[in-house]
């Protein structure tokens, strides 16, 4: 007997069963549906479909009877969950807590770990460390991962940094920078070795990596200064021995007696609190070098508000690593070929990070430190 299909139905039943993106279940009851509406019987809906007698009696009937709500599937119960709630709640607090305040010689919780522990505490009878996954992957706790972070403890941490991203904004106490103001900010690489490979470095061919031997031999290493103005994009740079004052001075100069900073009205250095540039000393001393260079310090352990760190890490992926070099004057002549194609087609960077952004972050971290552990910041900064 034929089934009867009004026109809605007839144009979903279409749609389900010549539809692309329809699961392939979907489209086989639809399908059944449709034939049995032109009249076939079942054994031929099967034999032109290709399933079971069974199956098309099945959908056949389903929808004579319920329409097209009937094709989807049933509910079914499922195999009854064999942990509680409780237990699977009481898995996740286990995983929000150092080994260490359980009495677990851990760093850190590893799936397998935390089922063991959870089996030995009792919280269940036997758990497999899949079950742990799936458990934490539910809110999304990964406890065998940390990050390291560093807690704020300069007193004057947001004036500092409020500075420094005024002037990547080109504003400096409220008042706008002159075409004849500079930015430049500074810092230095240390300790780029030569490790000369004890197998010559092997080039990538098809289906294999670059191939770099494990064993070198030390050629020395140097210091890699760099002055990169944040406005113009442009870096200057010079390889010294090592660190200090007289080679931070001496890239300063090479700056300061190149144009247009040689004339220009001011020209602010932003330098983090190394040993070379630290304190007003350093203020000072540049100040009397050059008078229209002025020196803003990053605040305390925030050397990521200095862009020179974002060039830093270019050099370091597409200069030093992998190191392979002969001598230190390979290393020297790497950098200085390096700076020259870069200043060739080098952008400003994007900076985005801008004072309401730090606003956010303090008023975030404040929010996570608890009163006790900000009293003791307090009386730390006022001794």
């Amino acid at each position: 007997m034929a089934l009867t299909l009004t026109v809605s139905e007839r144009r979903r039943l279409k749609t389900m069963a010549y539809g692309r993106k329809t699961e392939y279940q979907a489209r086989q009851r639809a399908s059944i549906v449709l034939l049995a509406a032109r009249g076939r019987s079942n054994a031929r809906i099967a034999h032109e479909t290709g399933l079971h007698l069974d199956t098309v009696r099945v959908w056949r009937g389903r929808f004579a009877h319920g329409g097209l709500p009937a094709l989807a599937d049933r509910k079914r119960s499922g195999r009854p969950a064999h942990f509680t709630p409780v237990q699977v709640a009481e898995a996740k607090a286990l995983a929000c807590q150092l080994p260490a305040e359980t009495g677990v010689p851990l760093s850190q919780w590893s799936c397998p770990e935390l089922a063991a522990e959870l089996t030995t505490s009792g919280i269940t009878d036997t758990v497999s460390a899949s079950t742990v996954r799936r458990w934490l992957r539910e809110d999304a706790l990964k406890p065998w991962q940390y990050r390291s972070w560093i807690f704020i403890r300069d007193p004057d941490f947001r004036a500092k940094a409020q500075r420094v991203l005024d002037l990547y904004a080109r504003t400096f106490e409220g008042f706008p920078l002159g075409e004849d103001q500079y930015v430049v900010s500074s810092d230095e690489k240390t300790s780029i070795q030569a490790r000369c490979r004890c197998h010559p470095t092997l080039a990538p061919s098809q289906a294999r990596a670059m191939r770099v031997n494990h064993e070198y031999g030390r050629g020395g290493a140097l210091a890699y200064l760099a002055a990169y103005d944040v406005h113009r994009a442009q870096v200057f740079g010079r390889c010294e021995p090592k660190t200090g004052i007289v080679p931070f001075m001496n890239l300063v100069t090479q700056v300061m007696t190149t144009e247009p900073y040689a004339s220009a009205r001011r020209v602010f250095w932003i330098v983090d609190n190394g040993s070379s540039h630290r304190g007003q000393k350093a203020i000072d001393r540049l100040t009397t070098a050059f008078p229209n260079a002025v020196m803003i310090h990053t605040p305390v352990h925030a050397s990521w508000t200095n862009q020179i760190e974002i060039f830093f890490s270019i050099v370091q992926r597409k200069v030093v690593s992998p190191n392979d070099f002969t001598d230190l004057t390979q290393v020297r002549n790497r950098l200085r070929a390096f700076e020259g194609r870069y200043n060739a087609t080098a952008q400003p960077f994007q900076w985005k990070f801008t004072t309401s952004d730090l606003d956010n972050l303090l008023a975030r971290l404040d929010r996570h430190t608890p009163a006790d552990r900000q009293e003791e910041s307090s009386v730390a900064l006022a001794a």
